[in-house]
């Protein structure tokens, strides 16, 4: 096995348990490894650390398995690990409740670079890294084990596959004969999910919990619901009783699926509304026209997947948020979001407190939100907390 000797002063972070080691921090490789191959991790002085899986296109060189020497990477520790993040998931709330669900969280799991989402009777998969796809088949066989699922689909087509040297890989590992679209079931809402085409794995489970705020906030006012995509927010409007609905996406695909999902729901047709286009452009349109609302939802795409992305995206935090503002009724509440990893939550609540300023109106935070409780944040990987939230009120 191959050796990887960090350079004086730089094991700080691997006795801290973090998973990642950069580039910059590695002194020499000892050995030949083949992507994704595990390495041993050994300090300037020689003494053992960590083990883990390297990588010979990124900068994130080596994502480590474990701390404990005694571990040994191999089928029965892929499974072991896929299991207990299953079996946690199964105490975190009532499943009943949902047929979706994150079953693994990458590094908050201790399982860099892997993703799995349940969605009723299927189950979807991303190898993000050269580790995960150098132990695909024994994972592909824990989690038909620990799910007890034998539907799998792989969604390995994130821009990280591309800095780790891999090709995109989208299609059915087991079950070629199932639909691409499954309908799942959440707080009581059924929402249709295509697993080939949708955002991310196919829906936003991060916001599950997020969404039920969105009741509270609608009885009797009129919502207006940004980057709508399927209608995962529109959807809990509708049936927390909104007076009216008007839902914003620049997707024809997204906008069909949600009025679908709408009329699946068997909500009010005549609140509802849609429009097309991009939503700086139709936001600025509807404070032209004078119209204001009692309800805004921002959940806009990721403006910053890096720290080099982080300026251009605070400007556009700052301008979406500015102009949800000036759209916002007296007593009116605010949902807000950022999903960039590269953003903080004081970075955040830094461009909402100055959107809030140059708006001319005063706000309250109410409440502060995050990623739901299955997309958990570890406390030696903090990257992991990379969805912020915030309810404010218009005084």
């Amino acid at each position: 096995m191959a050796i990887a000797i960090l350079k004086a002063g730089r094991e700080k972070s691997v006795l801290r348990h973090h998973p990642w080691i950069f580039s910059g921090a590695i002194e020499q490789i000892k050995g030949d490894v083949a992507p994704g191959e595990t390495v041993e991790v050994y300090s300037s002085k020689h003494e053992w650390l960590a083990r883990g899986a390297y990588s010979h296109f990124s900068q994130i060189k080596i994502r480590l398995w474990t701390f404990k020497e005694s571990e040994k990477v191999d089928d029965a520790f892929i499974y072991q690990r896929v299991h207990q993040a299953v079996h946690n998931r199964l105490h975190l709330f009532d499943i009943g409740d949902s047929t979706a669900y994150r079953l693994v969280h990458s590094e908050s799991d201790n399982l860099p670079g892997l993703i799995i989402d349940r969605y009723d009777d299927l189950v979807v998969v991303q190898y993000l890294t050269a580790g995960t796809e150098y132990w695909r088949e024994a994972i592909n066989n824990a989690i038909s084990n620990v799910a007890g699922i034998k539907h799998l689909f792989e969604r390995s087509d994130a821009d990280v596959r591309k800095l780790e040297g891999l090709p995109p890989k989208v299609g059915w590992i087991n079950g070629n004969n199932i639909p691409d679209a499954v309908i799942i079931r959440e707080h009581g809402l059924l929402f249709e999910v295509n697993v080939r085409t949708g955002h991310k794995t196919g829906f936003y489970l991060d916001q599950r919990h997020n969404r039920l705020f969105t009741r509270l906030l609608s009885e009797g006012r009129d919502v207006l619901d940004c980057f709508c995509y399927t209608g995962g927010f529109t959807l809990n409007a509708g049936v927390g009783g909104a007076r009216s609905i008007l839902a914003l996406d620049e997707s024809d695909e997204a906008l069909a699926l949600a009025r679908k999902n709408y009329l699946r729901n068997q909500l009010s047709q005549d609140i509802y509304h849609q429009e097309k286009g991009d939503v700086f452009t139709l936001l600025r349109k509807l404070r032209d026209s004078g119209r204001s609302f009692d309800t805004i939802i921002l959940d806009p795409p990721k403006f910053a997947p890096t720290i080099a992305q982080v300026q251009r995206a605070t400007r556009g935090y700052k301008d979406i948020n500015l102009l949800a503002m000036k759209l916002l009724n007296p007593n009116g509440f605010l949902v807000t979001f950022s999903c960039s990893g590269g953003v903080s939550i004081d970075l955040f609540n830094k461009i909402i407190a100055g959107s809030a300023l140059d708006s001319g109106n005063n706000f309250q935070v109410i409440s502060q939100l995050h990623q739901a409780a299955d997309h958990p944040i570890a406390t030696n990987f903090p990257e992991g907390a990379y969805l912020k939230g915030l309810i404010l009120r218009r005084l």
